[in-house]
């Protein structure tokens, strides 16, 4: 009777161990992706993130929650993710803002480059030239001019300090030797509002968020600030073209985790989002945006935004950016 009695203790153990287990995998297996993006909806950054988070849940089999906080240049998202638990469930829609820019401009309480680690790039986007219909100028040439007999009256927008947008415009005013003044938003979506409404006189835009209203006419294209044209816009020259050269000024976009993250869980992120990003309906929706899919697996990624950090810093030193610019 004791054996019996033993034995059958022993299996009830075992039962109760295999649900347990499996209880416990279920149970991390569904719970949600938190996906961290540091815009506001509307947004370059908002719009790749809702590209691939409901593919992303399939390929997980996971929610995939779209967490917008905005600010600071978009670091509040990374700094939240950078220090989440490193369990795969917290990502970063990571941009070249808050992982090569502000880094160099903003006191932060993380390191992009040790305390996040690159899963994979999204895409790639160029930046537009962009004008309101207030102001007159039909091409780069003749906006030029506008601006070089009219010192400090132009003003461009951009989504933050140490944004592509606010460099991009630093940069021009400087090859073309004049004045801009430089007006920042917490986010695209509120300095596009301000745009149209003719607050400010014009924008080096994120494709993504001024595509649609380029079509609406409610915006003009003058360049894009890429060295070559975009699809979307095969009738907007380069600013090299333009008779600007030497700005290349492109936005990037790609996913991190929490520095520290098992490497099985970070490959299996990977090989998900590779999916993702190769499938044919985001390749169109990507297309849609003027963005180029990423094609970096995380170790070439990591290489990639490394270079982007370094490039950026001797920028910002050369432009001599800070910031209450």
């Amino acid at each position: 009777m004791k054996t019996w009695i033993a034995g059958a203790l022993a299996g009830l153990a075992t039962v109760a161990a295999v649900a347990a287990t499996t209880g416990a995998a279920w149970a991390q297996d569904t719970r949600p992706v938190r996906l961290m993006v540091g815009a506001a909806p509307g947004g370059g950054t908002d719009v790749m993130a809702r590209i691939v988070s409901d593919k992303l849940a399939a390929q997980l089999k996971q929610p995939v929650v779209v967490d917008n906080r905005p600010g600071a240049s978009n670091t509040i998202a990374a700094d939240i993710t950078a220090k989440a638990p490193a369990d795969g469930n917290t990502l970063l829609m990571g941009v070249v803002t808050s992982q090569a820019i502000a880094p160099h401009l903003l006191k932060l309480q993380f390191d992009p480059l040790k305390d996040l680690a690159p899963v994979a790039l999204v895409s790639t986007v160029p930046n537009v030239l962009v004008v309101n219909n207030q102001v007159t100028a039909r091409d780069v040439k003749a906006l030029v001019a506008q601006i070089q007999a009219n010192p400090d009256k132009f003003r461009y927008s951009s989504s933050g300090v140490g944004s592509t947008q606010h460099l991009a415009g630093a940069a021009f005013a400087r090859q073309i030797k004049g004045k801009l003044l430089h007006v920042p938003y917490k986010s695209s979506s509120s300095a596009l509002v301000d745009l149209m409404g003719g607050q400010v006189d014009m924008s080096f835009e994120t494709m993504p968020s001024v595509i649609s209203h380029i079509k609406a006419g409610k915006l003009r294209a003058l360049a894009v600030t890429a060295d070559q044209r975009s699809a979307l816009l095969p009738n907007v020259p380069t600013l090299a073209e333009a008779g600007v050269p030497g700005i290349q000024m492109s936005a990037w976009y790609g996913v991190y985790a929490p520095a520290g993250t098992p490497p099985a869980t970070l490959q299996k992120l990977g090989a998900a989002l590779a999916t993702v990003i190769k499938d044919p309906d985001t390749v169109r929706r990507l297309a849609d945006v003027g963005a180029v899919p990423g094609a970096l697996n995380a170790a070439q990624f990591d290489a990639f935004s490394r270079a982007e950090y370094a490039r950026y810093g001797k920028l910002i030193a050369e432009l001599g950016v800070k910031l209450d610019q």
